[in-house]
């Protein structure tokens, strides 16, 4: 059966338009154009009669594929009824909402998505909880209708590779912005996510500008020194403590970093869900689970076993206990950056200062959550002084920003092999306990964590074997339903669930990290559909 496009039908109705020179055309009667129910008759009876769609507008809406009488000499043949009789619409019309996804290359397809979630700045209006920004930007999709910090960094990769470099840039001023007016960059720009920020990757995206502006640059330099400040602020009340603010002290006495929320209310995006989980932890304090469910979500891994004391309980949520290896990770990579942007600039106690910082970090590092009798790098329990059992997707992000030495690197890759490598894609965790950061589900700023650090570490045919799965996925749901999603679920190669709210479309990081793998793989494409 021969498709007919929607540019095909529009061409052909061009065609037999009347010219637009010369005498004007007689009106035609409304009665003399045939409308669907004039050209279908029995089958249009029988579709809008029989519920066939939900909305008697659909069917009349849908796009033959080829000619009406073609359609109807089979249809009073076949006489399809029930099911028979959808599966014959949906074979012989383009229906709007059922069968009118996107037939292109996947690649294609994120592009034409860039300019619908670009926003422009506008004043907040009076009592609405949006924070301003200063320049263009690019939302998640979905219910997410603000810009997100760690979304934003993977978003911006496909941006780059896609030509849309000038919103890379606009982007960056809008995050400079938001340090400079707040101390850091909220987790989005919402006032009630003032309170906390979200995984740091501000000083990896300016490895994306091409902006050589001196004046700009010094003006980054300035905002990530103070986004610097703003997660080490806790350094001047941990003497005496195990932790205070997100800073930790360990148990040689150096210093790293934890997830914490200066708020101990429940959110109030999330409120109901919040006071319920509180009032089932009870007698445990509200504030403390309220404290560390806020804290959870600065991760971005809201929520995770990562998290949890009991896997299976969010009311054992203790976050702030947790020295989480991708966030020190990412910290280290801010202070080598911090310090080669003051090295440029001619400031030598500014860069030998930073990096001292960071070799102490990775000291700390490689002491408590380098695990090398399981080969793999592990969070840290403050109340157990000891590694946490979890294997997830985060022991990749030493390899991601350059920590990781040879042989680490190596036994990670072993690990990732043996333990997360799922048929579509790398696993978050091992343990299926029906937070969404957990197993089944898999999420695009993971996959290029591992897929970029594996690459970067002579693993190139692990890196492309996870591409190649997450692709697969991504591929296989777009050709179903049309939609780039927020997360999937990886073992079946469906869209993704658990979690707070239902899975969204849009989306963000998963457009920005489908178009990075593309670029870098260029093999991997393949028509969608």
């Amino acid at each position: 059966m021969k498709t007919i496009s929607r540019f095909a039908v529009l061409a052909s109705v061009a065609a037999v338009a009347p010219a637009q020179s010369g005498p004007a055309p007689a009106r035609l009667s409304s009665t003399a154009i045939r409308s669907p129910a004039d050209l279908y008759g029995p089958l249009f009876q029988a579709v809008q009669q029989g519920h066939v769609f939900a909305d008697g507008k659909t069917f009349v809406d849908a796009i033959p594929k080829r000619a009406a009488d073609a359609i109807m000499a089979d249809y009073a043949q076949a006489k399809p009824e029930g099911p028979a009789l959808k599966a014959f619409i949906l074979a012989n019309f383009i229906v709007p909402g059922e069968n009118d996804r996107g037939s292109g290359d996947l690649r294609s397809h994120v592009r034409t998505l860039w300019p619908q979630l670009v926003r422009q700045p506008a004043a907040p209006v009076a009592g609405s909880s949006a924070l301003p920004l200063p320049a263009p930007y690019v939302v998640p999709g979905g219910r997410f209708r603000e810009i997100y910090y760690w979304d934003s960094y993977f978003t911006m990769l496909g941006l780059k590779v896609d030509g849309q470099q000038p919103l890379v840039e606009t982007m960056l001023d809008d995050f400079t912005s938001l340090i400079e007016r707040y101390g850091h960059i909220p987790n989005g720009t919402r006032t009630y996510y003032l309170s906390r920020s979200q995984p740091p990757y501000y000083a990896m995206m300016l490895d994306l500008s091409t902006n050589t502006d001196p004046a700009v640059a010094k003006r980054r330099l300035a905002a990530l020194r103070a986004e610097h400040a703003f997660w080490m602020k806790g350094e001047t009340c941990v003497a005496g403590k195990p932790a205070c603010l997100r800073v930790v002290r360990m148990p040689d006495g150096s210093v790293l970093n934890r997830y914490y929320d200066d708020r101990d209310t429940p959110r109030d995006e999330s409120y109901a869900e919040d006071v319920a989980t509180a009032a089932k932890a009870a007698p445990r304090p509200a504030a403390d689970t309220q404290r560390n469910l806020r804290a959870g979500a600065e991760s971005g891994w809201d929520f995770s076993s990562r998290w949890l004391r009991d896997p299976q309980s969010l009311t054992t949520i203790h976050t702030t206990d947790i020295v989480p290896v991708d966030l020190n990770s990412l910290l280290w990579v801010m202070e080598r950056r911090i310090a080669a942007r003051c090295q440029s600039a001619g400031d030598t106690p500014c860069a030998t200062a930073f990096t001292t910082m960071a070799t102490k970090r990775k000291t700390a590092i490689d002491r408590y959550l380098w695990q090398a009798t399981t080969a793999r790098y592990a969070d840290w329990d403050l109340s157990t002084r000891k590694p946490t059992a979890s294997i997830n997707a985060a022991m990749l992000e030493p390899l991601f920003v350059g920590l990781a030495s040879p042989a680490q690197a190596k036994a990670v890759a072993a690990t990732v092999r043996r333990s997360l490598i799922a048929e579509g894609g790398l696993r978050t965790t091992t343990l299926k306990t029906g937070q969404q950061w957990d197993e089944p589900n898999g999420w695009a700023p993971l996959q290029w964590v591992a897929i970029a650090g594996l690459d970067a570490n002579d693993e190139p045919a692990l890196a492309k074997d996870i591409a190649r799965r997450w692709i697969g996925t991504v591929g296989a749901a777009y050709a179903e339903t049309g939609k780039m999603l927020e997360k999937y679920n990886i073992e079946q190669r469906t869209p993704g669930g658990g979690g707070e709210y239902p899975v969204q479309d849009g989306f963000g990081w998963t457009n920005g990290v489908a178009s990075a793998i593309l670029d870098r793989y260029p093999d991997l494409a393949r028509p969608a559909g």
